[in-house]
C-alpha cells in the first residue's frame, strides 16, 4: 500500500516542490504521464493561488493513501527521477483499474446471490397450490423431489443483513474517485498544451452535448410510468402463458388412467370447504339464534352498471344470461371461484359439469341459471331472495366467494311488482350489513356520477370504507365521452362520491357485444390502458387498472378478512351449540335429537303402518258398517218417495206397480252413486279411526297436523274405479227385482227391519208434531212454559183434524178443498183464524203419524202371514206387499254391502295406500310443507342443534386446512 512518508511519496513531493521553486525536470513536461501533468498544473503557481500548494498536495496524497495500491519495483537499470515518477503514476492507474474490477466482482457476487434468493421466493409465491394434486405425481418424481431439499437451498443463499455487511463503504470510495475524476476532466486545468492535447476529445464531447438535450422531470416520469406499465403487462402475459402451459400439463396428467388414478377421491380444496359452510348458512332460517358473519364478496351496483361483466372477467367465462336494459339478475347468485385443472362450472345440487371452454356448455349453463332464477321468483314478484349456488374452477382463477345481487333500480317500470325496488334494497342490505362482508361496489363510468344510487347505499352500510372496494367500469366510454378526464381521476381518488373505500379500480369489460370472448376482452383492456391518456398522464396508477389486478386485490382482501374473523365465528357457533345442548338435556332428557327430516320419516312409517292396518279389517265388520251407512243414506228416499206414495194407494196391484217403477228409476239414477259415496266415506272413517289410535303416542303431538294433511290430501286425490259403478248398478237392479222370500227367517228379518224403520219414522213424526203445537198440559204445569200464538193456532188446527180422522179412518193422504174450508170455518167459530196452507201442513204430519201407526199394526199381523205368502192366497189384510218391499230393500243392502266390501279390500285399500305414499313423497320434497306440518319447540331445537353442529364441524375442518396452508 502507498502511504504518506514512503520513499515514492517523498520523491513525488520533492519533484512537486522543485517544480514550484523553478527547478527543471529531467524529463520534458510533454513526455510526462497525463496524470503527472495534471498534478503539475493543479499545484503549480498557475492554478489556484489562494490554496497553498503543499496543503493541496497533502490532501491529495492523504486521499490516495487509502487506495489499495503497491508501487511496482523499478526494473533493473532504470535510473532518474523522471522514470521513477512515471512508473509511480502507472502504478496508481493500474491500482485504480484493479480496484474497480475487484469491487465489480464483489458486488456481482453478493448482488447475484441476493437477486437469486429474491427471485426464487417470488416465483415460489406465484406458483399455485399443488398439494391437492399430489396423487397424480408419479412415485419416482416424488422421490426425486424429496432428494432435492429446496428449503436448504433457500437457507444456503445469504440473508440481506449478511449482504449489507459484505458491501464496502461506498461513501469513502466516492470521495476517493471524485478527485481522480476531476483530475481526468479537461476542464480542471488551464494549461494550454494539455488542453490542446485533449482538444479533439473535448470537441467531440461538445458535439454530443449539443445533440443530446437533458429531458425534463415530467418526461422522465412519463417514461418511467410507461416503462412500468409495459413491464407489468409483460409479466402478466408471461404469467398467463405459464398458466396455459400449466393447464395443458394438468390435462395430460389427469387423462392418463393407466392405474386408474383419476377415479380416486380428490381432497376438497380450502375454498370448497369454506363454500360448504356458506351454503349451510344460506339455508339457515332467520329465527335461529346464530348470526352469519363469515366473509364473502358482495357485488352490488346499479342496474346495467356492469356487475355481471366484472364477475365474468374474474371467473374468466361468460356464464351469466345477458339482456340489453332488461333486469337479468333476479336472485342472488353465489359463485365459488377456485383453482383447478379444467375450466368447469357446477351447481351445488346437481352433478352435471359444464365445460366452460365449449360454447354449447356455456349456452346451456346460462339457460340453466335463467331457469333457476325464474323458478325461484314467486308469483306476483319480480326478484327473489333465494340464493343460487354455483362453483367455477379453472387454472389461474383467484380463490374467493362472490355473491352477485340484483341491480339497484331507481324506478319500478311496467311489468315489475310494486315492491321490487324495496325488495332489492332489503336483499342488498341483508348481505352488506354483515360486518365481515367485502363490498365490491360497481359504478358505470359512462354515465353521470349524480345518477348513481348504489353509492349512497354502500356509504350507509360501510361509512368508513374499511371493507369496500370501488370499481369503475366502462372507462373506455368514459374517456371518450367525458369532456374533462380529471373527473375520472376524482372518482378513482375517492373525491367525487360520498363514500370511502379501501381501493379504487378502473376496468374495461368489453366493447358491449355479448359475443366477445374473455381473451379478446382482456387484450382490448390491456391495449386500451397501455395507450390511454389516463395512465400516461398519471391520472390512474398502474396497479389500479385491469380486472387482473382487481381480482388479485379482491382475493387478498377476502382471505385477509377470512383469517381475521373465521376463528371468532367458530367460537360463536361453539357457544351457541353449548346453549342448545343444555336446553335439550333439561327439557328432553330421554328423547333422541331427531330433526324435522328424521321426524318426517318416522311419521311416514307410522302412517303407512296405519294404512296397512285397513287390510286387517274383517269382512263382517266392513259389511255391517256399509249396510248401516247405506240405509242411513237412502232410508229417507225409500220411505218418502217409494213406500208412502205406493202404500197410500190402498190397492195391491197399484202398490207393486208403483214400487217397481220407482225402484227402477232409483237404481238407474241415484242408487249406485249413493253406494259408492257411502263406501268411500266408510273407507275414510276407518282410515281416520286407525290413525286416531296412534294419536297421542308422541309426547309433543307433532305428527297430528301431518297425519290430518296426509289423510285429506289422499282422499282428495282418490277416485273410485269407474267400472265398479256399472257393475254395481246391475247387481242392485237384479237384487231389487227379486220378490221370492225363500224361508221364514228371511220373512221375520224383513218384518223386524220394517218395524224398526216405521218406529223410527213414527218417533220423528211425533217430535215434529210436538214442535208444531208446543208443550202439552203436563209440561206447561211442570216446567212453567206456555205456547206461542202460532203454536196455539197449530194446536187448535191439530185437534180439529184429529176429529176428522176419527170420523174417516180410511181417509186418503190429501184433504179435499171443501174439507179444508170446513176445518177453517170451524176454527173461525172458535175465534181461531187460520190459513189454508197451515191446515194442509198440519194435516200432512197428522196423516203421516196415522198411516205409520196403521202400518205398524199391519206389520204385526204379517208376522203370521208367511204361510199365506207362500201359497199366494189373496187376502187384503195378509198380502203383506209392504213386507216384501222391505225384504227387497234389505236384500239389496246386503248384496250392495258385500259387493262394496270386495271392491274395498281387493282394490280401493291398495289404491289408497298408493295415494298415501305419493302424498308422503310429495310432502317429503316440499321443505316448506314439512316446516308447516311438523312444528314445535322440540323440532326447532333439534333443527338448531343439527345445523350448529354441522357448521361448527365444517368451520373446524376449514380452520385446520387454513393453518396447514400457512
Amino acid at each position: 500500500m502507498l502511504r504518506v512518508g514512503d520513499k515514492a511519496a517523498c520523491m513525488a513531493c520533492r519533484n512537486l516542490v522543485s517544480t514550484n521553486m523553478g527547478v527543471r525536470f529531467r524529463v520534458p513536461l510533454q513526455k510526462l504521464h497525463p496524470l503527472s501533468r495534471a498534478i503539475h498544473h493543479r499545484y503549480s503557481g498557475n492554478s489556484n493561488p489562494q490554496r497553498p500548494p503543499h496543503r493541496a498536495a497533502a490532501r491529495y496524497f492523504s486521499s490516495m493513501s487509502r487506495l489499495p495500491m503497491r508501487p511496482p519495483k523499478p526494473p533493473p537499470g532504470s535510473g532518474g527521477r523522471g522514470h521513477q515518477q512515471q512508473r509511480n503514476f502507472w502504478a496508481i492507474r493500474l491500482a485504480a483499474r484493479l480496484l474497480k474490477l475487484r469491487y465489480i466482482l464483489l458486488g456481482s457476487a453478493v448482488g447475484g446471490g441476493y437477486t437469486a434468493k429474491k427471485t426464487y421466493e417470488e416465483w415460489k409465491d406465484m406458483l399455485p397450490d399443488f398439494s391437492e394434486y399430489n396423487w397424480v405425481i408419479p412415485d419416482f418424481v416424488r422421490e426425486l423431489s424429496n432428494q432435492i431439499d429446496l428449503d436448504k437451498l433457500t437457507k444456503a443463499l445469504p440473508e440481506i443483513e449478511e449482504i449489507v455487511k459484505l458491501l464496502p463503504d461506498f461513501d469513502k470510495i466516492g470521495e476517493n474517485f471524485s478527485f481522480l475524476k476531476s483530475l481526468l476532466s479537461s476542464e480542471t486545468t488551464g494549461d494550454p498544451p494539455l488542453k490542446a492535447t485533449d482538444s479533439s476529445a473535448e470537441a467531440k464531447q461538445d458535439a454530443n452535448d449539443k445533440q443530446y438535450k437533458k429531458p425534463s422531470d415530467k418526461e422522465k416520469f412519463d417514461q418511467l410510468q410507461e416503462e412500468l406499465l409495459r413491464t407489468q403487462l409483460k409479466y402478466q402475459r408471461m404469467l398467463e402463458r405459464l398458466e396455459k402451459e400449466n393447464k395443458e400439463l394438468r390435462k395430460v396428467v389427469l387423462q392418463k388412467d393407466d392405474k386408474g388414478i383419476h377415479q380416486r377421491k380428490v381432497k376438497k380444496s380450502l375454498i370448497d370447504l369454506y363454500s360448504e359452510v356458506l351454503d349451510i348458512l344460506s339455508d339457515y332460517d332467520a329465527n335461529y339464534n346464530t348470526q352469519d358473519h363469515l366473509p364473502r364478496v358482495v357485488v352490488v351496483g346499479d342496474q346495467s352498471a356492469g356487475k355481471t361483466s366484472v364477475l365474468e372477467m374474474i371467473a374468466q367465462a361468460r356464464i351469466f344470461p345477458r339482456g340489453s336494459g332488461e333486469m337479468m339478475t333476479r336472485s342472488p347468485v353465489k359463485v365459488t371461484l377456485s383453482e383447478g385443472p379444467h375450466h368447469v362450472a357446477m351447481f351445488k345440487d346437481s352433478g352435471r359439469e359444464f365445460d366452460l371452454t365449449k360454447e354449447d356448455d356455456l349456452a346451456a349453463l346460462r339457460h340453466e341459471i335463467e331457469l333457476r332464477m325464474r323458478k325461484s321468483v314467486k308469483a306476483g314478484q319480480t326478484v327473489s331472495c333465494e340464493t343460487i349456488s354455483l362453483s367455477v374452477k379453472g387454472p389461474g382463477i383467484q380463490r374467493m366467494v362472490l355473491v352477485d345481487l340484483p341491480g339497484v333500480i331507481s324506478t319500478v317500470t311496467a311489468g315489475m311488482a310494486a315492491d321490487t325496488k324495496d325488495t332489492i334494497f332489503s336483499i342488498s342490505r341483508a348481505y352488506m350489513q354483515n360486518p365481515n362482508a367485502i363490498i365490491l361496489c360497481i359504478q358505470d363510468g359512462s354515465v353521470d356520477a349524480e345518477r348513481s344510487i348504489v353509492t349512497d347505499l354502500v356509504s350507509q352500510m360501510d361509512p368508513q370504507g374499511k371493507r369496500t372496494i370501488f370499481v369503475l367500469t366502462k372507462v373506455d366510454l368514459a374517456e371518450k365521452n367525458l369532456a374533462s378526464p380529471n373527473r375520472i381521476q376524482q372518482i378513482v381518488e375517492g373525491k367525487l362520491f360520498p363514500m370511502k373505500a379501501l381501493g379504487y379500480f378502473a376496468v374495461v369489460t368489453g366493447k358491449g357485444s355479448s359475443g366477445e370472448s374473455i381473451d379478446s376482452i382482456k387484450d382490448y383492456e390491456e391495449d386500451f390502458f397501455q395507450n390511454s391518456r389516463l395512465l400516461k398522464d398519471g391520472m390512474l396508477k398502474a396497479h389500479q387498472v385491469t380486472t387482473k389486478n382487481l381480482s388479485l386485490a379482491v382475493s387478498d382482501c377476502f382471505w385477509k378478512m377470512v383469517r381475521e374473523s373465521v376463528e371468532q365465528q367458530a367460537d360463536v357457533f361453539k357457544a351457541s351449540r353449548f346453549n342448545l345442548e343444555t336446553e335439550w338435556k333439561n327439557n328432553y332428557p330421554r328423547l333422541r335429537e331427531l330433526d324435522r327430516n328424521e321426524l318426517f320419516e318416522k311419521a311416514k312409517n307410522e302412517i303407512l303402518d296405519e294404512v296397512i292396518s285397513l287390510s286387517q279389517v274383517t269382512p263382517q265388520h266392513w259389511e255391517a258398517i256399509l249396510q248401516k251407512k247405506m240405509w242411513e243414506r237412502v232410508s229417507t228416499h225409500v220411505i218418502e218417495n217409494i213406500y208412502l206414495p205406493a202404500a197410500q194407494t190402498m190397492d195391491s196391484g197399484t202398490f207393486n206397480t208403483t214400487v217397481d217403477i220407482k225402484l227402477k228409476q232409483w237404481t238407474d239414477k241415484q242408487l249406485p252413486y249413493k253406494a259408492l259415496e257411502v263406501a268411500w266415506e266408510t273407507l275414510q272413517e276407518e282410515f281416520a279411526r286407525f290413525m286416531a289410535e296412534y294419536k297421542g303416542k308422541d309426547q309433543d303431538d307433532i305428527f297430528d297436523k301431518l297425519k290430518e294433511a296426509v289423510k285429506d290430501e289422499s282422499i282428495k286425490r282418490h277416485k273410485w274405479n269407474e267400472r265398479a259403478m256399472d257393475s254395481l248398478r246391475v247387481i242392485q237392479h237384479n237384487a231389487l227385482e227379486d220378490r221370492s222370500i225363500t224361508d221364514k227367517p228371511q220373512w221375520d228379518a224383513a218384518i223386524m227391519f220394517m218395524e224398526e224403520t216405521l218406529h223410527s219414522r213414527l218417533k220423528d213424526t211425533d217430535s215434529v208434531i210436538r214442535d208444531m203445537v208446543g208443550p202439552g198440559w203436563t209440561q206447561r204445569w211442570m216446567n212453567w212454559t206456555s205456547r206461542t200464538p202460532d203454536q196455539h193456532v197449530r194446536n187448535e188446527t191439530k185437534n180439529e183434524l184429529e176429529r176428522l180422522l176419527k170420523l174417516h179412518d180410511e181417509h186418503t193422504a190429501y184433504l179435499a178443498n171443501d174439507e179444508v174450508t170446513t176445518v177453517r170455518k170451524n176454527l173461525e167459530a172458535r175465534s181461531v183464524l187460520v190459513d189454508p196452507v197451515l191446515i194442509k201442513d198440519t194435516w200432512h204430519q197428522l196423516y203421516r203419524r196415522h198411516f205409520l201407526q196403521k202400518a205398524l199394526s199391519h206389520c204385526n199381523l204379517c208376522k203370521r202371514g208367511f204361510y199365506y205368502y207362500q201359497r199366494h192366497f189373496v187376502d187384503s189384510e195378509l198380502e203383506c206387499n209392504d213386507v216384501v218391499l222391505f225384504w227387497r230393500i234389505q236384500r239389496m243392502l246386503v248384496i250392495t254391502g258385500n259387493t262394496l266390501r270386495q271392491q274395498l279390500t281387493n282394490t280401493e285399500v291398495r289404491r289408497l295406500e298408493k295415494n298415501v305414499k305419493e302424498v308422503l313423497e310429495d310432502f317429503g320434497e316440499d321443505q316448506e310443507k314439512k316446516t308447516h306440518l311438523i312444528t314445535g319447540r322440540r323440532v326447532q331445537l333439534a333443527e338448531d342443534l343439527k345445523k350448529v353442529r354441522e357448521i361448527q364441524e365444517k368451520l373446524e375442518a376449514f380452520i385446520e386446512a387454513l393453518h396447514k396452508e400457512k
